[in-house]
């Protein structure tokens, strides 16, 4: 499927601010980049950076007092790997390869180990697999309120499990806070998604099982096969769209996606198996 996405952003910059941008698509096999293009303005000087493994890319610019914008578009055809969910099962431990260690442990704001009782509780005896970690998509979806201003750019997972209200970015830190709890590795997803309404930027994530990395949405708003992926990290720390170190002050935000193809409307299945990324080898023995 081919998408036109992108985004504008404005700032009044109160004081010398260097940004470190996230928001341009990440560079994957699955996703043919057919066109792209970044303005800033005033136009000045970035720098840019492709992480390695992960394939985020960052922009940082350092940028003087007055109004400062970026505009961001691209057009991007995106391949999908479907399977049966009932065919996925969980890889143990002891064959994960030790690069994604970072991805089984607590981070910032995903406190698994805070929800480790009650994960194993609630999803410890279900069968193990992607049918597990679609169930911990379908409590999160029928336990949490999906409420606008129920959380800031501070709360943890185990505290929107108390407060049982949250926004994409909450839904997406507990489903991975449940995951690492119960042993499987996760990882916070940021992209543009078709059919979320309104439009916004997106977080998902990701739990890797037999050897690959399968998407997840507890919010249910967007189509599996319509995100397409800026970044990934452990958290939102890691990924954020704008990250700013000086005095500035938002003043607009615009984000687009819609079908370039003209084809049919992917199927919202919530249940779909769904990756993005080739396989990833198990733990060799030494």
């Amino acid at each position: 499927m081919r998408f036109k996405l992108g985004c504008s952003l404005a700032y009044a910059v109160k004081s010398p601010t260097t940004f470190i941008f996230n928001v341009e698509v990440a560079h994957l096999q699955s996703l043919d980049i057919v066109s792209e293009s970044l303005t800033l303005s005033p136009d000045l000087t970035h720098r840019v950076y492709v992480h390695p493994d992960q394939k985020n890319r960052y922009l940082g610019v350092n940028v003087q007092p007055g109004p400062f914008s970026l505009d961001y578009n691209a057009e991007v055809a995106l391949s999908v790997t479907r399977a049966d969910p009932a065919a996925i099962g969980e890889t143990p431990v002891y064959e994960l390869p030790l690069d994604i260690l970072p991805f089984l442990l607590p981070s910032r704001f995903v406190s698994s180990d805070r929800l480790t009782p009650f994960a194993q509780a609630e999803f410890g005896a279900l069968p193990k697999g992607h049918e597990r970690v679609n169930a911990i998509c379908n409590w999160i979806h029928d336990h949490i309120a999906y409420q606008r201003g129920a959380s800031d750019a501070e709360t943890t997972a185990d505290e929107t499990l108390l407060q049982r209200a949250g926004v994409c970015r909450d839904f997406a830190h507990l489903g991975t806070a449940f995951c690492r709890a119960l042993g499987i590795p996760a990882r916070f997803v940021s992209c543009y998604a078709y059919g979320l309404v309104p439009r916004d930027f997106h977080a998902v994530f990701e739990a890797y099982l037999d050897g690959r990395w399968w998407l997840f949405d507890a919010t249910r708003q967007a189509h599996l096969d319509g995100l397409v992926r800026i970044g990934v990290g452990r958290d939102a720390a890691e990924i954020a769209f704008s990250t700013p170190f000086g005095v500035m002050e938002p003043t607009g935000m615009e984000i687009r996606i819609d079908r370039a193809d003209g084809g049919p409307e992917p199927a919202q299945r919530t249940v779909d198996a769904i990756s993005t990324e080739a396989p990833v080898p198990h733990a060799g023995a030494v």
